[in-house]
C-alpha cells in the first residue's frame, strides 16, 4: 500500500501525489522536474549538476552526480508537492491505496463534491 497526497485547488481536477521514491526524478532528474511543471527545483538541479560536472574531476563527479540523484529521487514528489502549492493548491486529503486509480476512488468515496470538478455527466 502506498499513501497519496490529494492536493485541491478551486474547480481544478484533484492532483494525487505518491509519497514515495521517485525513480524518475532519479533517472531523469531536472527533466523529470520540469514534466510534473516544477520549474524552480528543475533549474537548480540542472546547474548543480552543471557545476558539478564543471568543477569536479570525473572520481568526485561521479560520487556527486550520484548523490544529486539519489536524493532527487528521495525528495522528487515532495519538490512536487512545494511546487503546485506554490500554484495555489493545498493539501486537501491523504489516501492509502495499491494504485493511483484506487487512491482516486478512495478520495471521491470520502469527497463525493469533488467528482462535478472533473468528470462529465454522462447522457442518459
Amino acid at each position: 500500500m502506498k499513501f497519496w497526497t490529494a492536493h485541491l485547488h478551486g474547480d481544478a481536477a484533484p492532483v494525487l501525489i505518491p509519497e514515495s521514491f521517485s525513480v524518475g526524478a532519479f533517472v531523469f532528474g531536472p527533466l523529470w522536474l520540469a514534466l510534473h511543471r516544477a520549474w524552480i527545483p528543475a533549474c537548480l538541479a540542472f546547474v548543480a549538476a552543471v557545476l558539478i560536472a564543471l568543477l569536479t574531476d570525473p572520481p568526485v563527479s561521479l560520487a556527486l552526480e550520484l548523490g544529486l540523484a539519489l536524493m532527487l529521487g528521495l525528495n522528487g514528489h515532495d519538490l512536487r508537492r512545494w511546487a503546485i502549492e506554490r500554484r495555489g493548491y493545498f493539501l486537501g486529503l491523504v489516501v492509502s491505496a495499491r494504485s493511483e486509480d484506487e487512491a482516486l476512488g478512495r478520495l471521491l468515496a470520502q469527497r463525493p463534491d469533488l467528482m462535478g470538478r472533473f468528470m462529465t455527466p454522462v447522457a442518459g
